[in-house]
């Protein structure tokens, strides 16, 4: 066995026994790198990617690759979720040099960590070939390599540069930018016109508020055909419930079958926010079996949430495939369901339409329910019934088979992503378990992931708090004791928000770059990483910065607010394509005259609170107390006999509401 034996991850534990002599990423590595003057192999990975296992398998495991690697290299390997700023930097490197990404992400460095050659799959025979060429490349020529090194990093140093951003606002336009980014939407299937197709969480979440806020009901037509459609694809489990990471065609078919916690937890906002808006019960159906599978599978005893299934699952024949746990066969699907086989067929596509290959299928959706059912000469509620009959039959069935391999980290980030998504969800749902499975994650949170004087670790596991807390813990976290907040009006919670806001700027805040960094000093990184565009998950940045305007408002805290305002100006001016800075923009929102804050005093205020909570009011701030607050937003408020509403948009309020009645009399008109 390797160094790996030592590891806590799972896809670092499944390189233990390779015959390649893997180390850590730590000062002992690379001081071995440089004292013996060989080249390092950083290859980094997380374990429910499928084309790491299959590399893993053809190189990694074989005798003849691991004497090339031994002889010539120092090996380290990394999990992408463990070290996320490491993954991002090399990452940078990678799209520098082949114009693309993606994992597993391979790079050769110099022994002082500068990157020289970088791929993600490769075969046995391209992989030997390239690092036998690279050895001999740093033996006989070493200065080319060092002279090409240099000008890489130079130019990583460049695109990841703050000090280059403008710092003014003076030519930001917003409709422009949407009329831009409208014209790469897929208006047959919803998300973005290519393959392999992401959800884009973030993306969904500013354009519904956008479209709403602006009343536009195109782009809100587009935000409800991108939800239908994901929920309808292969992409939504629609037996266990959750989502995949992506599918690899355009209509959301066949998914990358690997489940990630993130996905599903920022996706409960939107969807919750859809439902408030439309009122579908398709999308309160996806939230209530993408909370059931978190819970079912993801959830451990303490309370916090393991980090994602694998794309691969044993087969009966004991092989590992991708999608083997969520593929069907037609002899299948005839032996479960008998009579209702061609009923199903036409839902779920049992067809050219929803085959995937060898005979498999995957289930698909492209026709609303009520129409299936008038051509069928049935009711909708048969339909329905139905529908839930068979999905709980291939439950059982599906039961029986090998599911896919566990990731049982516990990252502080996406359990802060959760929290929020769970708090947003049971707006809607009004659930008795989720309000426990909230308290005990909070709670978790609290005691499992916090170490003294708010300071976070990032990982968990086995009763272990290891690596410290990076700064997208910090944002997250923060994130969620804010909503927490919101849907309580509990103020121990914006406190806790406070202190961990507090220590963040203590450890990330540079104040020449006006931006956080990514991770604590750390010598052995090769450039500092400020995380600024918004992925499939936003950057910590943005999601810092629309954190710090909600907090200044209600601590009053100037500081705060002014931070938040820089961040987001000095990126305003750099916006070129809109996707990848949606969460800035919904901090923009929060700077502008629509954003709204609704405030309730009284003694009924959480029974207004939890109907007001109900509705979709997107760019605004929910606040308020049963007494008389300390809070420096509310300590001028007073408490009347009747329990009072305030509406304030820009400093300017509406005459104070005196009952609910009149609050949703005023919604429904605004909304109209």
């Amino acid at each position: 066995m390797n160094q790996l034996k030592n590891a806590h991850s799972p896809y670092l534990l499944q390189h233990a026994e390779n015959p390649v002599h893997w180390k850590f990423w730590n000062n002992e590595s690379l001081e071995q790198a440089l004292k013996e003057n060989k080249l390092l192999l950083i290859s980094i990975g997380y374990s429910a990617c499928h084309w790491c296992h299959v590399m893993e398998h053809e190189c990694f495991e074989d005798f003849d690759v691991a004497e090339v690697m031994n002889n010539h290299f120092v090996s380290i390997k990394i999990d992408r979720e463990e070290q996320p700023e490491v993954d991002a930097i090399y990452m940078k490197a990678l799209q520098l040099m082949t114009k693309q990404g993606g994992w597993p992400l391979n790079i050769v460095a110099l022994p002082n960590g500068k990157p020289v050659w970088g791929a993600t799959y490769a075969s046995k025979s391209q992989w030997i070939e390239v690092l036998t060429q690279l050895s001999d490349l740093y033996k006989n020529d070493p200065e080319k390599m060092v002279d090409y090194a240099d000008k890489l990093l130079n130019g990583i140093e460049i695109i990841s540069n703050t000090d280059e951003l403008p710092k003014s606002e003076s030519s930001f336009n917003l409709n422009h930018l949407i009329q831009k980014w409208s014209k790469s939407f897929d208006w047959e299937y919803g998300g973005y016109a290519r393959a392999p197709k992401f959800m884009m969480p973030s993306n969904l979440e500013f354009l519904q508020d956008y479209g709403f806020l602006t009343n536009d009901k195109n782009i809100l037509n587009f935000v409800d055909l991108s939800l239908t459609k994901m929920a309808w694809g292969g992409l939504f489990d629609t037996i266990h419930g959750g989502f995949s990471r992506y599918s690899v065609d355009v209509k959301w078919h066949i998914p990358h079958f690997e489940k990630m916690l993130y996905d599903n937890a920022l996706l409960l906002k939107v969807y919750s926010d859809a439902y408030k808006r439309t009122q579908n019960n398709l999308y309160k159906e996806v939230i209530e079996k993408t909370i059931q599978f978190l819970k079912d599978e993801f959830l451990n005893t303490q309370g916090g949430f393991y980090a994602a299934f694998d794309a691969d699952s044993l087969t009966p024949e004991n092989k590992l495939v991708e999608g083997a746990y969520y593929s069907w066969k037609i002899e299948e699907l005839k032996t479960i369901l008998k009579d209702d086989f061609n009923l199903f067929s036409e839902v779920f596509n049992i067809n050219d339409f929803g085959y995937w290959e060898d005979d498999f299928y995957v289930l698909i959706q492209n026709k609303e329910l009520d129409k299936i059912a008038e051509e069928a000469n049935i009711t909708f509620e048969v339909l329905i019934e139905k529908k839930k009959n068979w999905e709980t039959l291939l439950k059982t069935y599906r039961d029986k088979r090998n599911k896919p391999r566990l990731d049982d980290k516990i990252i502080t980030s996406w359990n802060g992503m959760l929290l929020s998504g769970l708090v947003h969800a049971n707006s809607i749902l009004k659930d008795i378990e989720i309000e426990e499975t909230i308290y005990n994650l909070e709670s978790f949170i609290s005691n499992h992931l916090t170490k003294e004087d708010y300071n976070l670790g990032h990982v968990y596991k086995n009763d272990n708090l290891y690596i410290d807390g990076l700064f997208e813990d910090y944002a997250f976290v923060i994130q969620a004791y804010i909503d927490l907040y919101s849907n309580s009006f509990n103020e121990e919670y914006l406190q806790k928000a406070k202190n961990y806001t507090h220590v963040a700027f203590d450890l990330f805040y540079d104040v020449e770059k006006h931006f956080f960094c990514s991770h604590r000093k750390d010598p052995n990184l090769i450039i500092k990483h400020f995380e600024i565009e918004d992925n499939v998950i936003p950057a910590s940045n943005s999601v810092m910065a629309n954190n710090l305007l909600i907090l200044g408002q209600l601590f009053q805290n100037s500081y705060f607010t002014e931070t938040a305002k820089k961040m987001t100006h000095h990126i305003l001016e750099t916006i070129d394509y809109a996707s990848a800075f949606s969460h800035w923009l919904l901090a923009f929102l929060k700077t502008k005259n629509t954003f709204t804050e609704i405030t309730i005093m009284g003694s009924e205020v959480k029974e207004y609170l939890h109907i007001i909570y109900e509705k979709y009011y997107p760019n605004s701030l929910k606040t308020g107390s049963k007494n008389k607050s300390s809070l420096p937003f509310l300590k001028d408020y007073k408490i009347n006999q009747n329990t009072e509403i305030y509406i304030c948009t820009n400093n300017n309020c509406l005459q104070p509401m005196k009952d609910l009645n009149e609050f949703l009399n005023y919604y429904q008109n605004i909304n109209k």
